[in-house]
């Protein structure tokens, strides 16, 4: 999963507007050349097609490469969130037109792309790619193969675990403020709960124990081999115990009243983080930049990172690829493989905690630390996870199964709805979902 953008509400807005009319590609400025990617000076407009925030635009990168190549300006087209972006991205694909020239893919889509839209991406061998893929984490570059060995994408980042947590709100409930010390103490879910029960019955006014049960939810799941598909592509999520068993402790923990009761990339979530409106998040790398951006500046030095329970998991990762429709195919490869070198990896993490999926940057960022987070060592902190994290079995419909128990358990949290209940609901929108 990708965060929302750091990008104006209003164009953010109108993104949004645009996409529920199933027009993905029109959310560019109003002087943008029509004609697609020329411009009357003689350059190339690359456009850039995401959901949430991959941090490019935030750590000046398409300005860098802007300076790098005179000849090139690059658009960004974001999406709130991926399960809008997806469907839409969709429609454009299957019209053939009005495609960015570089597309970004969730990890949860991967498998789908690799397995059944094979011939509407670019195979990256053909412009060079099969002199990156050899950087790679092996499951990672793996991932985006097809069978024959076209290569349908590179790499961004993974999502290693850990959990963010606000020093002064556990100071105020008589909690114990070292990362250390917490980590012990919730090297289990349970114990996660434990401290949860206990920040609860002393929370400051107006404060949660975690933002939302869903987030809780996902980084236990990041945590398994298999999940919601097997090997052979069979779906199991209803039979698999792994999965059952993370509904069944996010569920507990909303009716033991230990959320926000948010939802997350929501408007209030976001608001939630300045306002100090809860005490921990599930925290895959990529969430340090987003809780810089959504607490401010007034809130550094506040939070701090742990080790997740079970030191370990995955959460989100994604990949940048090259639609058959794009308009400039070989001038998009070169921002592609810039974007998700070495060099920007590194940059991306120190700047917006994105961790790498090069393993000729992971080794650079092992010492990072980050002093808004109370100088957590956070380059040790997701380097260890990102060595004991499973190589997940990934299926093709991998984020229609999710976002449909993830509603499910937004029903428990925020209507009180009783766990059994809320799962059969889940059971009947996968099926709906999948047909």
């Amino acid at each position: 999963m990708r965060l929302p953008s750091g990008r104006s509400r209003a164009l953010a807005a109108l993104c949004a507007a645009v996409l529920a009319g199933s027009v993905l590609a029109g959310c560019g400025s109003d002087d943008d050349d029509s004609s697609g990617g020329g411009s009357s000076d003689g350059k190339i407009t690359l456009s850039v097609g995401l959901f949430g925030s991959f941090g490019f635009e935030e750590a000046g990168l398409y300005e860098e490469y802007e300076r790098l190549h005179p000849n090139i300006d690059i658009k960004q087209n974001s999406t709130q969130k991926e399960e809008v972006y997806w469907p839409a991205l969709q429609t454009r694909l299957g019209g053939g037109g009005d495609l960015d020239d570089i597309q970004g893919i969730e990890v949860g889509r991967i498998r789908d792309v690799v397995q059944n839209q094979a011939d509407k991406w670019v195979d990256l061998n053909t412009l060079g790619a099969n002199t990156q893929t050899g950087e790679y984490l092996e499951w990672k570059s793996k991932a985006a193969t097809t069978t024959d060995g076209r290569v349908l994408g590179l790499g961004t980042d993974i999502g290693p675990m850990a959990i963010c947590y606000r020093t002064d709100l556990f100071q105020q409930a008589g909690l114990p403020t070292s990362r250390d010390q917490l980590a012990q103490e919730w090297s289990t879910w349970e114990g996660y709960l434990d401290v949860g029960r206990r920040f609860a019955a002393k929370a400051p006014n107006g404060t949660a124990y975690m933002d939302s049960v869903t987030g809780m939810y996902n980084a236990m799941i990041g945590q398994q081999q298999t999940f919601y598909y097997d090997a052979a592509g069979k779906l199991i999520y209803d039979t698999n115990p792994a999965v059952r068993n993370a509904f069944d402790l996010a569920a507990k923990a909303a009716q033991d009243k230990l959320s926000a009761k948010l939802v997350q990339f929501q408007t209030d979530w976001d608001q939630a983080f300045s306002k100090g409106g809860f005490a921990t998040v599930s925290c895959p790398s990529w969430m340090i930049g987003y809780i810089k951006e959504k607490a401010g500046d007034e809130a550094s030095g506040k939070w701090d990172v742990a080790a997740a329970p079970g030191a370990t998991g995955n959460w989100g990762g994604s990949y940048l690829a090259i639609p058959k429709g794009a308009k400039h195919p070989k001038e998009a490869y070169d921002l592609l493989q810039w974007l998700t070198a070495k060099e920007q990896q590194v940059k991306l993490f120190e700047k917006r905690g994105s961790f790498p999926s090069r393993t000729t940057a992971i080794s650079q960022v092992a010492g990072t630390t980050d002093p808004y987070f109370n100088n957590a060592p956070i380059g040790q902190i997701f380097s260890q996870a990102a060595q004991t994290m499973p190589v997940q079995t990934l299926g093709v419909r991998d984020n229609d199964v999710k976002v449909a128990i993830q509603n499910a358990l937004n029903s428990v949290e925020a209507q009180g709805r009783k766990p059994d209940d809320a799962w059969n609901d889940a059971k009947s929108s996968v099926k709906a979902a999948l047909g």
